[in-house]
């Protein structure tokens, strides 16, 4: 049996040589993904998670090109090819020249592999992997390679779309799934495409969903991808649970990091059980002092007020109040529009105040 030494072992890719295309597949509308191979024959070598930049054609730029982000979405263990898979939004200027332009044989510069979202180094084994749109491609990535080592799989699989027919790699995830019943798929979509009914999950994702849809989410290992207001949801649905935020990783969807001293600090409001607040019910002339874990309805309750309730978890909208001052942490399970929010209205079930604030109680 012939062994490889270090002379006659595959070499592996550096950003000096260029990426060489080899298929482009069409994944849903203005989505596709880019397989490159080095030409040399060299082989990739990168952690699940990471992304690589691509210098795009773009004539009327300066330089004539410009440099986008995309995370890869293939798996390290089927090093001898890499591709990412890419959403072109609205304004998009390199993705949009690749959907349109970009074909095999084509060759184009790239930089990386990089990148600190990773479960490479992990020591769990329960994951809790929560996306929204392409955000689902370092989860794609990290699943695949985790499947590819033959490992127990323990995966809680949540991505969230605009709609069932938005969901990238559903069908690649669903085959994966039927034959691993550790990996535990959901999916969420904000609204049936039409005359196709829809039996999953649907709304945006809130903390009902998450305790329906991994009920462990204590004892798994998280990690997050997709836009900011999807993030911080993410992160504030955890926190008001209890969930160690230790374990919790999350990716830009914008603009992955490369260092520890580039992640954006995570600045979220959180309640704290060691600090007092002070509401003031404005009709009823009332001022209570609480803790900041207390919330509006338990703090009126106790002065004697009546705000009429339902569910107490944010869900029915029966305890809606009017902020007029201050500021509260609220984390609602869809119970209130974002035009309430706007206008200045909570729920109480779900308010937290923070420092002082008066309602029309």
């Amino acid at each position: 049996m012939n062994e490889l030494t270090p002379a006659t072992a595959p070499a592996i890719w550096d950003d000096g040589e260029m990426l060489e295309c080899v298929s482009v597949v069409p994944e849903m509308a203005d989505t596709a993904s880019f397989t490159f191979r080095a030409p040399s024959g060299a082989l990739f070598a990168y952690d699940s998670g990471q992304f690589l930049t691509l210098e795009i054609p773009a004539p009327d730029q300066p330089g004539g090109v410009v440099r986008r982000t995309y995370t890869i979405s293939s798996a390290p263990s089927r090093p001898r090819s890499i591709t990412i898979t890419a959403k072109a939004q609205s304004d998009s200027m390199g993705t949009r020249w690749m959907l349109d332009n970009l074909k095999p044989g084509m060759r184009l510069r790239a930089i990386g592999p990089a990148g600190l979202f990773t479960n490479a180094q992990s020591t769990s084994d329960k994951f809790l992997f929560l996306s929204a749109g392409s955000g689902i491609t370092p989860m794609m990535s990290m699943t695949t390679c985790m499947w590819d080592e033959g490992r127990d799989l323990d995966i809680v699989f949540i991505n969230c779309a605009k709609r069932p027919s938005e969901i990238i790699f559903r069908q690649r995830l669903e085959q994966m799934a039927s034959r691993s019943p550790g990996l535990d798929l959901k999916f969420v979509v904000e609204e049936p495409d039409p005359y196709r009914p829809w039996t999953g999950y649907q709304g945006l994702f809130n903390q009902l969903m998450l305790g329906l849809m991994a009920p462990d989410y204590l004892e798994r290992e998280v990690y997050c991808c997709g836009p900011e207001p999807f993030m911080t949801a993410v992160r504030e649905a955890l926190a008001g649970l209890g969930f160690d935020m230790d374990r919790y990783h999350q990716e830009s969807f914008g603009a992955p990091v490369e260092s520890v001293a580039e992640h954006p600090a995570l600045d979220d409001v959180v309640p704290d059980d060691d600090a007092m607040a002070e509401i003031h019910f404005a009709t009823s002339g009332v001022t209570a002092k609480v803790a900041e874990t207390d919330t509006v309805l338990i703090a009126a309750r106790a002065a004697g007020l009546n705000i009429p309730s339902g569910c107490t978890f944010g869900v029915c909208g029966t305890c809606k109040v009017k902020k007029t001052a201050g500021e509260v942490h609220m984390v609602h399970n869809g119970g209130i529009s974002e035009d309430d929010i706007e206008a200045g209205y909570i729920l109480a079930c779900c308010s937290n105040p923070i420092g002082k604030v008066s309602v029309d109680v």
